[in-house]
């Protein structure tokens, strides 16, 4: 992290991604890391359990629709940096119900532009020349690629296939507007497929895990050839706190670990680990629990990411490996039943966990 980045606003820090930012910037001993986060369903805010209390942390439950609250807050915080995670990113949901997906990801990162860019214009030198706004995207705005073939680079055209990619993708036009129109200092990222801690339980990865130790059925898209390059979430928080000190302004920065698996190999692998580590008995395998569903509607084939530019301008590669990662990730899901069998009891009665935690806070 520049030491001219001291006080960084993180949306959505209660959320996978943002929560593993928040704990690796705080560590980091960032003077001052400042959560926005509403606490949708899958905000949750036992995953900070080891930034709570420190005095570097905040944590302010505030949508980032909210224009005026949003630049009080950087005001009252004097942000450097704004960290826009904030996003509904599950693509099911997205083609169940688009109407959210187009409030939060588009309507409201048009709203937080609106109070960084008056709170920019606000500042004096040097801070105003320091300040950045790094929007954190995803490689599903390109669509999909061909099985045998082809990467997503920073000048692909974009080609959303899913509502949920097509809010992303808008959003990332407006930032890039607000860049050429209002000069606001904006940089771009757009990444692979995540994993890793702390992930909510309805995505491939943490649903496979959970699933298995329920013996409850594996299920897997089709035939599950579908091809992706997976990212873990650690990996990934690096390389977002390099691109907010380091990159420069107007620029987008793919991140992906070139580690391209299809669905089936994961749920495969998976189910491999925990035979060697959580046997089911009887000479029964967890792969017998995997069974094939109906396809998404509009489901992409491949996703695969150029990370060429982050590693050569910024300096920035992986360090955790898909095989090591993933292994790393099912003895975390083992070991931490505090926290994900709460969202599944409640995901099942009916009460979502961010509504429960606003009742709470």
């Amino acid at each position: 992290m520049g030491a001219w980045v001291r006080r960084i606003l993180v949306t959505g820090g209660a959320g996978f991604i943002g929560s593993a930012l928040c704990r690796q910037l705080v560590a980091g001993r960032v003077e001052r890391v400042v959560n926005v986060d509403k606490l949708t369903y899958a905000g949750n805010l036992d995953s900070l359990r080891t930034v709570e209390g420190q005095p570097n942390y905040v944590h302010y439950n505030v949508d980032i629709g909210d224009e005026g609250a949003i630049l009080d807050i950087m005001r009252r915080e004097n942000i450097d940096a704004v960290m826009h995670l904030a996003a509904e990113s599950h693509v099911d949901r997205s083609i169940d119900g688009p109407d959210v997906f187009i409030e939060t990801n588009v309507v409201g990162t048009v709203r937080l532009l609106n109070a960084a860019l008056a709170y920019w214009r606000g500042l004096a030198a040097p801070a105003h020349e320091r300040f950045r706004f790094l929007h954190v995207s995803t490689d599903e705005v390109f669509g999909d690629l061909p099985l045998d073939g082809g990467v997503f680079t920073e000048g692909t055209a974009y080609a959303p296939s899913s509502p949920y990619a097509a809010s992303k993708a808008a959003a990332d036009h407006f930032v890039r507007a607000w860049h050429h129109t209002y000069g606001l200092p904006v940089l771009l990222s757009n990444c692979s497929n995540n994993y890793g801690p702390y992930h909510f339980p309805e995505k491939l990865i943490p649903l496979t895990i959970i699933n298995a130790l329920e013996e409850k059925p594996l299920p897997v898209y089709g035939t599950g050839a579908n091809v992706r390059d997976w990212l873990h979430v650690e990996d990934h928080a690096r390389a977002l706190a390099r691109i907010v000190s380091h990159g420069r302004p107007g620029e987008s920065y793919n991140i992906g670990a070139r580690a391209e698996r299809s669905n089936l190999a994961v749920v495969t692998a998976i189910c491999d680990h925990l035979d060697a580590c959580r046997p089911r008995g009887r000479g029964r395998r967890h792969s017998d629990l995997i069974t094939f569903v109906t396809d998404r509607p509009g489901h992409d084939r491949r996703y695969a990411i150029d990370p060429t530019k982050i590693e050569r301008d910024l300096g920035w590669s992986p360090n955790i490996g898909f095989d090591e990662g993933l292994k790393a990730t099912v003895d975390w899901y083992l070991a931490n039943r505090w926290w994900w069998e709460p969202i599944r009891r409640e995901r099942y009665c009916g009460l979502r966990l961010g509504e429960r935690q606003r009742r709470l806070a």
